[in-house]
């Protein structure tokens, strides 16, 4: 069964204005699939996991071009990133004899960082690039897509669309995660992860970098899966996992360019130099931090020691997702200060500023206690959610409102 995806839209309309479109992100979230489905009768596919097709695009790749034509499909390019500069030539030349040149090639990739530096020395001005992160919950329950906004009359618009989830559904969620795979299939959970991961160490790391630990890096992405919702730092996971720093800080750099993590910057400012500097990580896909973390089922997850380190995590890759599927960039932070004043997630909207603070309660009490921090920052600071358990959404008072977490 195909579950729609809300970037469909997104690719098929950049798909008319620039010759190549560019979708990366964690592996099994499902790239190909999308573009398969979506994709004319006419374009041909090819993926450069095929290692006949990756030779003749290494050793020769204007013949490369020549066998497969286009409009092409090309699934795990950043196994030949040489094949950019023939694309480029390809692209250029046909702008120059006056032809259309639009959506002349797809592109797919599970490593992003590595490929935008290979990207945008060779394709400048001529790519559309987009994340895809795994399954949002507005595409599990086939809803429309929508970026969230915090602001208070689009959350009633949402909410008319939304169905009510307590406690237990929105941990059920979480447990399983956002895999298409396990989201229209009966595949067993536990099985599918460890394939995953099997796959990931072997095939992604390897491709990556040199790790030559690749036990210690298991131990790594368990430790990181541990820590999800947290602050990330560099010498903590190095005294854990027993690597150095520098190492540390190199694989944290994979697993974010693989699309594993999301890395939540701090908001800071000249105005202050009072605020931390030390940023936040996420698993992007719960279901994986919680295999990695050993959680036996959700009922054990929702009232064990890391139910609000998961709640977090749920809500702002909830979020980041429906940027990434809006094709903008997320201009997403958080707030901390020497004083351990803390706010969850602060949305930026050219100069106004939404505070989002997360609590898995139905009714937190004082959620709102840290916004008045924010007022030095010079901002216009908008009247700010708390993400909760709450069946309704309603002012906790003039500056704060209690929003259903199932908004999302």
């Amino acid at each position: 069964m195909y579950i729609k995806r809300h970037l469909e839209e997104q690719i098929l309309y950049a798909s008319k204005y620039y010759p190549v479109v560019m979708v990366c992100g964690q592996r099994q979230v499902g790239k190909s699939t999308m573009l398969n489905h979506i994709k004319e009768p006419e374009r041909k596919y090819v993926t450069l996991d095929d290692g006949n097709a990756r030779r003749l695009a290494s050793t020769d790749p204007a013949l490369f071009f020549e066998t497969y034509g286009y409009p092409l499909l090309i699934d795990e390019f950043q196994r030949v990133p040489g094949i950019l500069l023939e694309m480029k030539k390809i692209v250029d030349q046909k702008a120059l004899a006056g032809e259309d040149n639009s959506g002349m090639f797809w592109l797919t990739g599970s490593q992003k960082f590595k490929m935008m530096q290979d990207v945008s020395e060779s394709l400048a001005g001529r790519i559309a690039i987009f994340d895809m992160a795994g399954l949002s919950s507005a595409e599990i329950e086939g809803r429309p897509a929508e970026i969230f906004s915090p602001e208070i009359a689009q959350m009633r618009k949402r909410l008319e669309s939304c169905n009510p989830k307590d406690v237990h559904r929105i941990y059920e969620q979480i447990f399983r995660g956002g895999m298409p795979k396990l989201n229209a299939t009966d595949l067993d959970r536990d099985r599918y992860y460890m394939d995953y991961i099997n796959t990931y160490i072997e095939r992604d790391i390897k491709d990556l970098a040199q790790v030559g630990k690749l036990n210690a890096f298991y131990d790594f992405l368990v430790y990181m899966a541990s820590r999800t919702g947290q602050e990330l730092k560099y010498d903590d996971i190095a005294g854990a996992i027993g690597v150095s720093a520098p190492t540390a800080k190199s694989w944290v750099g994979i697993l974010e360019r693989s699309g594993i993590i999301y890395i939540l910057r701090p908001y800071f400012s000249n105005i202050t130099k009072r605020l931390v500097k030390t940023p936040k990580v996420y698993f992007m896909d719960t279901g994986l931090a919680a295999y990695l973390c050993r959680w036996p089922n959700a009922e054990t997850l929702a009232s064990g020691a890391m139910d609000g380190a998961f709640f977090e995590t749920y809500v702002v890759t909830e979020i980041v997702k429906s940027y990434y599927n809006a094709g903008k960039p997320a201009d997403l932070f958080y707030y901390r200060d020497i004083d351990r004043k803390e706010i969850d997630l602060l949305i930026l909207q050219g100069t106004r500023l939404y505070p989002v603070e997360i609590k898995k309660g139905k009714a937190p009490s004082a959620p709102d206690k840290n916004f008045g921090v924010l007022d030095k920052l010079g901002l216009e600071i908008q009247p700010g959610l708390i993400m909760c358990m709450s069946d309704e959404l309603i002012p906790y008072n003039r500056r704060a409102w209690y929003c259903p977490v199932s908004v999302l």
